[in-house]
């Protein structure tokens, strides 16, 4: 299984998002590997990931993949951190597998129930068609967020060249998101917010900045999920956890290390 293994200190799984790619959610990585053992891979359907992946089993199937990462690098218990889709597929491994959840992070994670816009709905029946437009119109729906959080023009610039070249080494399936996609809409994910132990964390963006995942969804599994905390990624929307790694890794930290000593019920027993 391809899983890539950066930093030391207690484990920390991150699951990427639609992009299915590890390398989109990098900067993050980077961030939270100077404060733990930072563990991450592609999505199992990922031709990249190395690792057999069964459609049928859907949402189950992505937090299996979750299971066998800690499985393959002999770790008993980490906190599980999912990003915008993966927040989903890190809502459903802690759900099913709390003895192995230390804690469960959220980042601008769609919420239960959530539904495409009008023109997305046409994207996903026919994404080799539509799937380039949709990829052409992100830089213009992200500048609003991009400048908010990145004021500075030349520091901009860099952070577009380095998506661009994370674009050429790290190519997107349209196909496959598209899918993914259609699973987030299929799913209801409430059931799993009752079953949850660990402490969790929902970290979104500013209200008004996140022009992908609305952050009142997200702000949901704040009511869903007992004892949940929230936390807001400043000037930031969809993009806070690598257009601001640093912050977000430093929010992420304090949570965790303030809920170290925070076992579930089944660890317990």
């Amino acid at each position: 299984m391809n899983i890539i293994d950066r930093g030391s200190g207690p484990p920390l799984v991150i699951v990427p998002g639609l992009q299915g790619r590890w390398e989109y959610v990098e900067p993050a990585v980077d961030a939270l590997a100077v404060h733990f053992r930072v563990l991450t891979f592609p999505l199992c359907d990922e031709p990249s990931a190395s690792v057999r992946f069964e459609p049928a089993h859907g949402l189950d199937a992505y937090a299996e993949q979750v299971r066998a990462v800690l499985d393959e690098k002999a770790v008993a218990r980490a906190a599980i951190c999912g990003v915008s889709f993966g927040g989903v597929i890190a809502l459903r491994f802690a759900a099913s597998q709390p003895s192995r959840t230390s804690g469960l992070i959220l980042v601008s994670t769609p919420r239960p129930g959530f539904g495409l816009r009008r023109r997305h709905q046409i994207y996903v029946r026919m994404p080799r068609i539509c799937g380039p437009l949709f990829l052409a119109e992100s830089p213009w729906r992200m500048r609003p967020e991009l400048r908010a959080a990145i004021p500075d023009v030349k520091a901009r610039r860099r952070f577009s060249a380095l998506a661009l070249k994370t674009l050429v080494r790290a190519p997107l399936s349209t196909g496959r998101m598209a899918a993914r996609a259609r699973l987030l809409t299929s799913v209801d994910v409430r059931p799993d917010c009752g079953r949850v132990s660990a402490p969790t964390l929902v970290v979104t963006g500013e209200h008004g900045l996140d022009y992908v995942v609305p952050v009142d969804g997200s702000s949901e599994y704040v009511r869903l999920i007992q004892g949940a905390r929230s936390a807001v990624i400043p000037q930031t929307g969809h993009l806070g956890s690598i257009t601001r790694p640093d912050i977000f890794a430093t929010i992420v930290r304090d949570f965790l290390t303030a809920h170290a000593g925070a076992r579930s019920p089944d660890a317990a027993a």
